[in-house]
């Protein structure tokens, strides 16, 4: 419970109507979650509008509306609040509402294209390792030290992010590392926390179909360092030719990091393997069990993180040398047939690359590299051909097939991807729908010692078709089908 003019603190409001003092029992953005006593935030979203349903959360109990245009008709018993931007207020007002969770930990939020999930996984096991009690938001899951919470989006809806954090207080919590998606910086879910540190590792295409342009796409990236306190610190990868714009508003202290531009924090890749890597950083050799140069610069985000936290380097450095990747990045699955397989969560045309080419400076003979991918159905469908283009560039065979198709017809994407594929590479591929089919055809077309990628959904264990997901597993499936093979 606590007081509505309490919890309208910072709001930037236009006008207020009705009792300011009364109790607030809960706060709800969803008008069927409202009950009595219910704050209501009116949020227009990307498909409603909250403004329509104003009238239904206060039949189910709300007490007081927030919104930026008020309704036709209001009650006397309702408290009405008008602000500029309720997507952003209702940041603030969950923020105070939990009590301002993000002050009380030391938040670190990791924004980019690819990379995220990684970095903010391997900064939680590395606190762990530590001795700290930490909690994470991620892709893969939300944990509070060791418990495991499933999570649904990159950065949960605010009045869910606030929430956690919260609990992450309340069980002792010292410090969390989450992702922040350019969606949730730009529908303003992080608003009102107050971050210790933000990193960018890297930008390329994605989720066009949202931001419509890349311009945008950057500009809700940079966001998360522009609203950055003084008192915080800004790492950038300015290997990345967006790394500098990254930082040019900020108030928070600006580092940066790279393998090979000047940077604050600087390393040196000496060995590559599909064992691992070895790189230089501060004048120490170090061995990781992380492979490919993508996790370089991965590995070079959260050491300089530690070491801005106020981290002992040799320690943090002893420590990283001994932690696994996240689960679906780069992660080679274990069978008894003799060939190396991979599956990563590569699902964009730069990650794919990245992945690809690592793969290929991996290579130490005349090994086939096959490789399986989709794209997801109701996103940005320009990537699509780009998607087919490289993995036909950079592969020896390649399987077409379904990722999360959602509410589109696979094969209609498959076709889109189709579009991508040159005269010259018609031969290198293969078409099929369906992804088990697929994985299990990209076994059979192996040898000894070839590598198989599936790339797409990672860590992923359901496929989504019409709005349904369905139990799958790239890691089992392709698990499974090479034993089978190789006994």
């Amino acid at each position: 419970m606590a007081v509505l003019r309490d919890i309208l603190y910072k709001v930037s409001l236009k006008s207020t109507s009705g009792d300011m003092e009364r109790n607030i029992e809960d706060i709800a953005f969803d008008s069927r979650k409202a009950d009595k006593g219910t704050l209501f935030v009116a949020v227009r979203g990307t498909q409603v509008d909250g403004h329509d349903f104003i009238q239904a959360a206060i039949e189910k109990g709300a007490v007081a509306v927030v919104c930026e245009k008020l309704p036709n008709q209001t009650k006397e018993d309702v408290t009405y609040v008008a602000v500029k931007d309720s997507a952003d207020a209702l940041g603030i007002i969950a923020s105070n509402y939990y009590d301002n969770p993000g002050k009380k930990l030391k938040l670190v939020g990791v924004t980019g294209t690819n990379g995220k999930t990684t970095v903010a996984t391997l900064l939680f096991d590395l606190y762990r390792k530590m001795g700290y009690s930490v909690g994470l938001l991620s892709t893969v899951n939300n944990r509070i030290n060791n418990q495991a919470i499933p999570a649904s989006h990159t950065t949960p809806d605010a009045i869910s992010l606030n929430a956690t954090l919260a609990d992450m207080v309340e069980k002792g919590c010292d410090y969390c590392f989450m992702e922040a998606s350019s969606h949730a910086i730009d529908q303003r879910r992080i608003a009102g926390l107050t971050f210790r540190g933000a990193v960018f590792t890297n930008i390329s295409h994605d989720h066009l179909d949202y931001h419509k342009t890349f311009d945008a796409y950057i500009k809700a990236k940079k966001r998360l360092f522009d609203d950055m306190p003084s008192s915080g610190f800004a790492l950038s990868n300015v290997d990345d030719r967006r790394g500098r714009v990254m930082l040019q508003n900020t108030k928070a202290s600006k580092n940066t990091y790279a393998l090979k531009s000047a940077a604050e924090f600087r390393a040196k890749l000496i060995a590559n393997t599909l064992q691992g890597l070895e790189m230089e950083i501060d004048g120490k050799n170090v061995w990781f069990k992380l492979i490919g140069d993508f996790n370089a610069y991965n590995l070079l985000a959260v050491y300089a993180v530690a070491v801005l936290l106020g981290e002992d380097s040799d320690e943090v450095l002893t420590q990283l040398s001994l932690m696994e990747g996240a689960p679906g990045r780069f992660e080679q699955i274990i069978t008894n047939a003799d060939i190396t397989a991979i599956v990563d969560y590569a699902h964009t045309p730069d990650a794919l690359k990245n992945v690809l080419e690592t793969i290929d400076d991996l290579r130490t003979g005349n090994e086939k590299v096959i490789t399986v991918v989709g794209c997801g159905g109701n996103r940005d469908k320009s990537k699509r051909p780009l998607m087919a283009s490289i993995a036909c560039k950079l592969s020896d065979k390649v399987v077409l097939t379904s990722d999360n198709p959602r509410d589109e017809d696979p094969i209609e994407i498959i076709k889109d991807m189709q579009a991508g594929v040159s005269p010259a590479d018609y031969k290198k591929t293969v078409v099929l729908a369906d992804r088990e089919e697929a994985i299990k055809t990209a076994c059979l077309l192996a040898g000894k010692k070839d590598i198989i990628l599936v790339a797409g959904k990672g860590h992923e264990a359901y496929q989504e078709i019409k709005g349904v997901k369905h139990p799958f597993d790239d890691k089992e499936v392709l698990g499974r089908m090479l034993n089978l093979l190789a006994n």
